[in-house]
């Protein structure tokens, strides 16, 4: 019999491959492994009795085709239909849960630190405890044995107790404990390290069959149509009129359903899936194990437990645990198999060995519990550890409810019902953009270099303590403006936003620049030595005030002040031009921007909801130069939209969509490459840009909420004249040399714009964007945490603050 304290004494140091050159983490590309079994009673695998046909005939047609018969596959299925749509038709290649459902540990915990996830998650709760028995008279496998969040450090402690104030929120009853309550709770447990721990009773666990079998039963008693053994071997997708790509039909071996709509829930298989369409799908295959004990006396109805700081789980599994965890130096499966159904891989101990301590820690009975089986499958992760969900920006009708990170159990309730109604009404209930796909720009979503490492870092990172301003270390340095390098060598601590760089805040200590991803020192990398950006990052991981508090402070003053500048250069920079562009103008934004050119306006954009999908400034323009992407040629009218960058894709595809769907002649064109964005902000600021420009900046010469072309220092460009004002400028390189120049920067901007600085204005020659808003007739500053704000008061409207945009190939 195999023991949980031999793997610690058995287990040697494993010898990985030589990285990539890009570099290449250790990876797997072998299939399945000899027979295997998970812990549960039953499973869906059934023999089949050497038939390899359908279940039953494919339909000729279809308002809706789900691809894979998981959580996510069987919920969206029972959600549509009880939704009304009875035509729809699940689709999966071998058996219900097949891929990656049937193994997994199938945990609900109900808190997380997001409102939409709980809602999410108590919606689940609501259909496998409730909703489905009711309907069907069957049992789900659903087991209320309540959860346990173990906290072994005051920061943690404080992470749970902010997770129960959002959980009374929304009804969801837990207690924290002390150390002494949670070990009359739960007797087997070591208490002497911890602070204290997070109980939800309520919390419990799900079996995957019983689950899907009973979701399927449900979808077809209201017509919905449930295939097995049918996979698919194409996507066909058409052309409109209009240019647009849609979905046409779903082939498969045995038949074409023609569809305008496909869901990909393939999971570990949806970027194969997305490739037949054309769809690019950012997520990466791991293995994900957890092990199963021998019987283990007194821990029968003990509740689940979540040791985040140990990075393991220990799941009820009858009178025996389910010990897992997310470890630093996950396996990746490479080459995904077709034909991997219930089927499981060979446990590396070398790899999971990590796990082994901290369970033992915590439950020291372990240390002599046999090992019953193991059970180690693929899993799908994702970038930032959220799903994938929402119609694909590259072709209507296919939508995706994929990369669920090993929580489709979990999760599939809520998401299966948001994405049916995303499907029908063409945007879901709640706020999921956490979620939506359209959260990621499109030059990410096929980067796998981008891809793989923010995977890995978020799989490595999963039960770390979520700090309110963390940034990551993997996949940076993907969109670079010009300024980079110069707001670098000022000490600029940047932040990662839609895959940009833009400036956070300004170190005193000097340079900080973000180094190649190490892996944290797995896969034989060398770890960053005396990494300056990972210990400023350190040094924030804090609920409380961080230790640069006083230097967002200067940088705020400053611009309150004298005066200080801002690239802005990440942000969305759209025009919308053609004969019917005011048409959609009226439609999109609720002012009216349809005024004369030369104007420009900040309003809202709206969805046909009425809904707010984002705020932003229009300008109307006139049809300019066809080179220059400061004014395009056009024919009709035209208008430039200047957008946040975090939403920049987000917005596009709104916009499209829109366009899309009222057929309206006029096209949308994304110049966020070619322009630069510079915000010159301050009492200064005026007189300042006035020795630049060649135009009157006084009230009375440039009104409020207007711009115009001007020169300057002999570069074409428009000044926006508004409460935040904006000047773009011809030339971009000319302004400021793009990494690769080796040409000084102009003495325009360098010199004589920096020439005029008082003396508070040397404490921030540039500042944190996201530090100064106005709000409620106050501009606020704030350390980028929570804590005290410091409320200064806002004068009239005025050129007060200045807006630079300089124009150029980035």
């Amino acid at each position: 019999m195999s023991y949980m304290s031999c793997a610690l004494r058995v287990a040697a140091p494993r010898r990985l491959p030589a990285p990539w050159r890009s570099p290449r983490p250790y990876s797997s590309t072998t299939g399945p492994t000899a027979e295997k079994s998970v812990p549960y009673q039953k499973t869906l695998k059934e023999e089949s009795n050497g038939s390899t046909g359908p279940s039953r005939p494919p339909p000729a047609s279809a308002e809706v085709v789900v691809v894979g018969g998981g959580s996510l596959g069987c919920q969206t299925t029972y959600h549509l239909a009880k939704m009304g749509i009875t035509n729809v038709v699940l689709l999966e290649r071998d058996r219900l849960t097949a891929g990656t459902t049937w193994h997994t540990a199938g945990l609900l915990w109900q808190l997380r630190p997001s409102d939409v996830e709980v809602e999410l998650l108590a919606h689940t709760r609501d259909v496998v405890s409730r909703d489905l028995p009711a309907e069907t008279g069957l049992h789900t496998g659903w087991v209320q044995n309540g959860g346990l969040f173990i906290a072994s450090n005051k920061q943690r402690l404080d992470e749970y107790k902010r997770l129960m104030s959002l959980g009374k929120v929304y009804g969801v009853e837990s207690h924290v404990l002390t150390p002494a309550q949670t070990k009359e709770l739960y007797p087997l447990m070591n208490v002497d390290d911890l602070y204290g721990t997070l109980y939800v009773p309520k919390d419990g666990t799900m079996d995957p069959a019983g689950t899907c079998s009973t979701l399927t039963r449900a979808a077809a008693a209201r017509g919905a149509t449930i295939i097995e053994n049918c996979p698919v071997t194409g996507i066909q997708v058409r052309t409109d009129d209009f240019g647009v790509k849609r979905v046409h039909a779903v082939e498969t071996a045995h038949g074409t359903i023609q569809t305008p709509c496909v869901v990909n829930c393939a999971g570990v298989w949806a970027r194969a899936l997305g490739r037949l369409a054309g769809v690019h799908v950012p997520l990466v295959a791991m293995h994900h194990a957890y092990v199963v004990t021998e019987r283990i006396e007194g821990i029968q109805n003990m509740p689940n437990v979540r040791d985040h700081d140990a990075s393991v789980y220990l799941r009820l599994q009858g009178d025996a645990l389910s010990v897992g965890g997310y470890e630093s130096n996950p396996i990746f499966w490479e080459e995904v198999s077709e034909k991997f159904a219930f089927s499981l891989f060979d446990l590396d101990w070398d790899v999971f060995m990590q796990h082994i301590q901290g369970a033992i820690n915590r439950v020291p009975v372990l240390e002599r519990t046999g090992i019953k089986s193991t059970v180690c499958g693929p899993e799908s992760f994702t970038a930032d550890h959220k799903p994938l969900m929402g119609e694909a920006p590259e072709v209507r009708g296919f939508f995706l409810g994929c990369g669920f990170n090993s929580a489709g159990m979990m999760l599939g309730g809520g998401c299966g019902k948001e994405l049916a109604h995303w499907i029908i009404h063409g945007r879901p209930e709640k706020d999921m953009y956490g979620y939506d796909i359209r959260r990621f720009h499109h030059s990410l979503t096929d980067n796998n270099r981008w891809i793989r490492e923010r995977s890995h870092e978020s799989y490595a990172k999963n039960y770390s303590v979520v700090f309110p301003h963390d940034e990551p270390l993997a996949g940076r340095n993907m969109r670079k403006d010009p300024l980079h390098q110069e707001l670098l060598q000022q000490g600029c601590v940047f932040q990662e936003r839609h895959g940009w760089e833009r400036p956070g805040w300004f170190s005193p200590g000097g340079a900080a620049p973000v180094l190649n991803y190490d892996y944290y020192g797995a896969y034989s990398q060398e770890r960053h030595r005396d990494y300056t950006y990972n210990q400023l990052l350190a040094d924030e991981y804090t609920f409380d005030f961080p230790p640069h508090h006083h230097i967002i402070k200067k940088e705020c003053l400053t611009c309150r002040n004298a005066l200080a500048l801002f690239n802005m250069s990440y942000f969305g920079k759209f025009y919308l031009v053609g004969p019917e562009a005011t048409k959609a103008a009226n439609w999109l934004f609720s002012a009216d921007v349809s005024k004369a050119p030369g104007s420009t306006v900040y309003t809202c954009m709206l969805n046909k909801r009425g809904g707010v999908e984002s705020d932003l400034t229009v300008s109307r323009i006139s049809p300019g130069d066809p080179s220059s992407p400061l004014a395009p040629s056009f024919q009709g009218d035209g208008y430039y939209l200047a957008i946040g960058g975090a939403v920049a894709q987000h917005n596009w595809s709104h916009i499209t969509t829109v366009l899309q769907d009222m057929k309206l002649q006029c096209k949308l064109i994304d110049c966020s490459e070619e322009l630069g964005m510079m915000s010159l902000q301050g009492p200064l600021s005026r007189g300042v840009l006035q020795e630049l420009l060649d135009t009157d900046l006084s009230n009375e010469a440039f009104p409020f909420s207007t711009h115009k072309l001007v020169k300057a220092a002999g570069c074409t460009g428009t000044d926006i004249g508004m409460q935040t004002s904006a000047l773009m400028i011809h030339h971009w390189k000319q302004a400021w040399p793009s990494p690769a120049s080796s040409s000084p920067a102009s003495p325009s901007l360098d010199g004589r714009l920096w020439k005029h600085k008082k003396p508070p204005m040397s404490e921030c020659r540039r500042c944190q964007c996201s530090a100064l808003r106005p709000s409620g007739g106050t501009a606020r500053w704030w350390a980028t945490s929570a804590g005290q704000i410091l409320a200064l008061p806002l004068t009239k409207p005025s050129l007060t603050a200045t807006s630079v945009i300089l124009q150029g190939d980035l």
